[in-house]
């Protein structure tokens, strides 16, 4: 039977796993992200036992990525601004040490692959994975493959309609006030003075934010057209957020959609992940075997 290595590169940990799905993991570790030498060197220390047994290696990483296989820094991180990691090569550097194939791509658009694979949007071919934590990205399939273009889907840079007494400039480097700079969770620390797991349940941040996630929800819907939408990260999990989300969610598209989903059937359109917090090591698998 075949047997894949997954990586889920995130900003702050990175996932590391051996197996084929979520009912057949035979290795996984969580390291934290430092620098890259540091770090692909420890990636490459724990598969590299398990090499001559793997077909492929599938990596979701944080980005933004370089995904033109025609391109010459193809499977490279961009213009990231975690220090140290723009240009890096993830691809070429484990592939290289690993002697495999290795299949790259988002770490959100890898979390929708896995959830429409094993997860909560197994009954649909349309998704959009956002997660809203250190940072906020979207990936997205199209019919079950995931979406690429230009680049790849940056959901998280969107710019919204600010609320006419809001007069914070957002955390972002790039754009200040876009999604990420208003929503993600060093975005609510900025804001709010404090970190968001230290907010009370009745703090003006939680519906400032549903607010926020709801009109971004709106566009995604508009653009894109989503059967199901799936929302993870650690922000995204705090308690009572997701039914202020749907609301906000159908308060912004006005009853312009038509769709049983966005009526009676919301609790089931916009969803927490089935896969919990391994979406995105598990669509690395995904990946992986998909390369193969």
């Amino acid at each position: 039977m075949s047997l894949y290595g997954g990586v889920e590169a995130g900003g702050t940990k990175v996932v590391v796993a051996v197996g084929t799905g979520p009912d057949d993991l035979r290795a996984e570790a969580r390291l934290p992200t430092t620098t890259p030498d540091e770090t692909l060197a420890r990636v490459v220390e724990l598969l590299a036992p398990h090499a001559r047994a793997l077909d492929a290696v599938g990596v979701g990483s944080f980005g933004p990525l370089d995904l033109d296989p025609a391109s010459p820094t193809y499977g490279s991180i961009t213009t990231t601004p975690k220090p140290g990691w723009a240009r890096v090569d993830l691809r070429g550097l484990l592939s290289r040490a690993l002697g495999l194939p290795v299949a790259i791509d988002t770490d959100v658009n890898a979390a929708a692959l896995a959830e429409h694979r094993w997860g909560a949007a197994q009954d649909v071919s349309h998704v959009l994975y956002l997660t809203v934590g250190t940072g906020i990205g979207g990936g997205a399939l199209i019919d079950g493959r995931p979406l690429h273009g230009l680049v790849h889907p940056e959901m998280g840079h969107v710019r919204l309609p600010r609320a006419r007494d809001d007069a914070f400039a957002g955390a972002c480097p790039y754009h200040g006030d876009c999604l990420e700079g208003l929503a993600s969770g060093p975005a609510l620390a900025r804001r709010w003075g404090r970190p968001a797991e230290e907010l009370p349940d009745d703090h003006p941040a939680w519906p400032t934010l549903a607010r926020e996630l709801g009109l971004a929800l709106a566009t995604f819907v508009c653009a894109l057209s989503p059967q199901r939408i799936v929302i993870g990260g650690g922000v995204a999990q705090r308690p009572g957020l997701l039914p202020r989300v749907r609301e906000e969610l159908a308060r912004a598209l006005g009853g312009y959609v038509q769709s049983r989903a966005l009526g009676h059937d919301l609790e089931r359109y916009v969803v927490p992940p089935g896969l919990g917090g391994r979406s995105g090591v598990l669509g690395a698998l995904a990946l992986a075997a998909e390369a193969r």
